[in-house]
């Protein structure tokens, strides 16, 4: 295979809300942080062990305004999208790095009737038609694989 091949598929938590900037054009950007777990047994002491992974997410124009609507801090999300490092010089004149993920699609998956008592629509169905029906697709939390 010649090609080559740039794609992310999380679930997780957001840890953040969604922070929404806006340019002049009409077009706008919303970021926040994503964490994924990792739980596992240790071998020697039984002992379960979680590790958290931290992800910045990137989404874009009206997905990103439908994030801020619907997301909440603690929110269990599907984010597909790819992987952009970005390069950047800070106040002190300092190279910095910023790895990021550009969300190209998502799906809601904390459920906001159960959540709120029905206060809310269905984001998923209601707004969502164009994303897949990701919701089957559970994370492997109980194995017992030390990595």
């Amino acid at each position: 295979m010649s090609g080559t091949l740039n794609k992310v598929m999380l679930i997780g938590h957001l840890g953040d809300e969604v922070k929404m900037h806006y340019f002049d054009d009409k077009n706008c950007v919303g970021r926040f942080p994503l964490a994924t777990n990792e739980t596992y047994t240790n071998k020697t002491t039984n002992e379960r062990v979680t590790n958290t992974e931290w992800h910045n997410i990137v989404v874009r124009n009206k997905a990103a305004e439908i994030c801020e609507k619907y997301l909440t801090k603690g929110d269990k999300v599907y984010i597909e999208g790819r992987i952009k490092t970005r390069k950047w010089t800070d106040e002190k004149g300092m190279e910095r790095y910023s790895t990021e993920i550009q969300c190209t699609d998502f799906t809601f998956l904390t459920n906001k009737n159960e959540q709120q008592q029905g206060q809310l629509p269905d984001v998923q169905q209601s707004s969502q038609p164009q994303q897949p029906a990701q919701n089957s697709v559970a994370p492997e939390e109980d194995d017992d694989l030390p990595f």
